[in-house]
C-alpha cells in the first residue's frame, strides 16, 4: 500500500525504513548514492504496548533526531502485527475485505483494512495498519509505502524457493513472536504468527505445526531470522528438538551497527 503526497521532494538520496511492532520500534536511514548507513536504531519495549503508546513512543524517536527533518527520496513503514490473514488473490474481493479477517481477528467497525499483492504467487496478504500511524506519518513526511511484514518474508521466500522442491521452515522471530513459513515443491504449505512467553512456548508452536504438516523434526531444513543467535535460550532448545537449523541471511550486502549480524533484521534490509 502506498500514501502519496505531491509535495513530497523525490530529489534527494536519502531512504528511510521504519518496521513496526507492539513490541519494538527500528529506523534505518541509508545514502542511495554512496549505499552508506546514515542511521539506524532500535528499541524493544519490556511489555507490548497499544497502537496509541506505540504512536506516543514513535513520536519521540522522530522528535529527538535531526536526520527525521530531510526529505526523504523512498520511505517505508513495516507493519508486524498478528492482525492478517492470506487469500489466493484470485479469490480476493476488496470490497469484502473484513470478511476475510473477521474469523481470526477482532474487527471494528471503523478499522481500515489494507492488502498487499503478491503478484507471482496468487497471494493476497489482507491486514489492518495502524491507521493513527499512517495518519501521523503522512502529516510529518508525505508519501511513503507501507507493507506487512509477512508479505516481505513470503516475497523473500517465495522467490528462492519456486524452483525447490525439498520441503522447509522458515522462522522470523522478534522479541515474543515469531512468524513461522512451510514451503514445499516451491509452494506456500502454512504461514502464521506466533506469541510466545518463553522458550517452552517457543518451542511448543513450532513442533506442534511440525506434527501437522507431517515433518520430521530429524530431516526438515529449518532456517531462522530476527532475534536469535546462537547463545539465547531459544535457538537452544530449538536445536535440543530440530537437527538441521541454519541463519536464513541477508541478501543485501549491508552491515547496520558494529552488533549486527546477517539474519538480523532482514525486513529492515530489504529496501536498501
Amino acid at each position: 500500500m502506498t500514501l502519496q503526497n505531491n509535495n513530497i521532494n523525490q530529489q534527494n538520496s536519502f531512504r528511510l525504513s521504519v518496521q513496526l511492532t507492539l513490541s519494538g520500534l527500528s529506523f534505518l536511514v541509508t545514502n542511495t548514492v554512496t549505499k552508506e548507513i546514515d542511521f539506524f536504531s532500535e528499541k524493544t519495549f519490556e511489555q507490548a504496548v497499544s497502537p496509541g503508546e506505540l504512536l506516543l513512543e514513535l513520536k519521540s524517536v522522530l522528535n529527538d533526531n535531526s536526520i527525521f527533518n530531510i526529505k526523504f527520496s523512498e520511505i517505508n513503514i513495516i507493519y508486524h502485527t498478528r492482525l492478517y490473514t492470506l487469500t489466493p488473490t484470485s479469490l480476493f474481493d476488496e470490497s469484502k475485505s473484513s470478511d476475510y479477517l473477521k474469523f481470526n481477528s477482532k474487527i471494528f467497525e471503523n478499522d481500515f483494512i489494507a492488502h498487499d499483492t503478491l503478484q507471482n504467487h496468487d497471494i493476497t496478504v489482507i491486514y489492518i495498519p495502524f491507521i493513527n500511524i499512517n495518519n501521523f506519518l503522512f502529516e510529518k513526511f508525505g508519501d511513503f509505502n507501507y507493507h506487512h511484514s509477512t508479505t516481505l518474508v513470503l516475497e523473500n521466500i517465495l522467490e528462492d524457493e519456486k524452483n525447490i522442491k525439498l520441503p522447509k521452515i522458515y522462522l522470523n522471530i522478534y522479541s515474543n513472536t515469531f512468524d513461522l513459513v512451510a514451503i514445499k515443491n516451491g509452494k506456500l504449505l502454512l504461514c502464521n504468527s506466533f506469541e510466545y512467553n518463553s522458550p517452552e512456548d517457543f518451542i511448543y508452536f513450532i513442533l506442534f505445526c511440525l506434527e501437522q504438516l507431517k515433518m520430521n523434526p530429524e530431516t526438515i531444513d529449518l532456517f531462522v531470522s530476527g532475534n536469535i543467535n546462537k547463545e539465547d535460550s531459544n535457538h537452544s532448545i530449538l536445536y535440543k528438538y530440530v537437527r538441521n537449523i541454519s541463519f536464513c541471511n541477508s541478501k543485501k550486502d549491508i552491515k547496520i551497527s558494529d552488533k549486527d549480524k546477517s539474519h538480523y533484521n532482514l525486513l529492515l534490509k530489504h529496501f536498501h
